[in-house]
């Protein structure tokens, strides 16, 4: 049995609509789309570790707020619990350093993206969420 890496994923929504990463080539899960994050480091908070990703992966300065959802899921490498996270950004685009595409989707159109099985009951909580 694999033990549990605790991750963050961030949840930042404009005008609308949730911000979507795809794992670029060379990647694990190369391909699947997800909430920008990563893993927490020894020590750090997962408010911390996602500002800290925001930042290293992305560029962008953000604030996390309160979590949204976990969602546990076991990959043959690992098994990871995804902490979801509400996060606001400042101003700018995301820079693309590890992933290679993204894009802003309204929570509707989440199903359309082939995400990362992690990340799968978070887009079902946002389209629930959504619908109101």
């Amino acid at each position: 049995m694999h033990e549990i890496t605790d991750v963050t994923a961030a949840v930042i929504t404009r005008a609308g609509r949730v911000l979507l990463v795809r794992r670029g080539p060379g990647e694990r899960l190369a391909g699947y789309w997800e909430f920008p994050g990563g893993k927490i480091r020894p020590g750090e908070t997962p408010q911390a570790c996602l500002e800290r990703e925001l930042a290293e992966e992305l560029g962008l300065s953000a604030e996390a707020g309160e979590v949204l959802a976990v969602s546990e899921h076991r990959y043959e490498h690992a098994t990871i619990r995804l902490i979801a996270m509400r996060a606001r950004v400042g101003g700018g685009d995301p820079e693309l350093t590890c992933h290679d595409r993204a894009e802003w989707v309204a929570p509707g159109d989440l199903e359309r993206y082939p995400l990362a099985p992690a990340d799968v009951p978070i887009a079902a909580r946002l389209r629930v969420e959504a619908d109101g």
